[in-house]
């Protein structure tokens, strides 16, 4: 999916629910793998949850199409552009800020 000067307002719903749920069964399976705990107690959620309580929420926002992240260090709104999902604010990719917040806030570490 990409967003491009011909949709300047982005991808359509039908296109941000492929990309959205294609990223969310990449972070699926690399939690997976790397043998974390988390539940998916909705379509489109993914909660991570960590040996000292705390949580990583990982969600697609239809409305918004972003996919959201809530870790213990704050929110973050990924948008989707150039088959990439990047932080609204800081530009940040999302697989590389999900890394370090996976890092800090559970002390693993995982490859996308």
């Amino acid at each position: 999916m990409m967003q491009s000067e011909s949709n300047p307002a982005g991808p359509s719903e039908a296109e941000f629910n492929l990309a959205a749920g294609t990223a969310l069964a990449r972070i699926e399976q690399v939690l997976e793998d790397a043998e974390l705990d988390f539940e998916t107690p909705a379509d489109g959620i993914l909660e991570v949850e960590f040996d000292d309580g705390s949580k990583i929420i990982i969600n697609r926002h239809g409305v918004a199409r972003e996919i959201w992240v809530a870790a213990r260090s704050g929110g973050f709104h990924f948008k989707p552009l150039n088959a990439g999902w990047f932080d609204t604010k800081s530009g940040e990719p999302l697989y590389d800020k999900l890394t370090a917040l996976i890092a800090a806030q559970g002390g693993v570490m995982v490859r996308f």
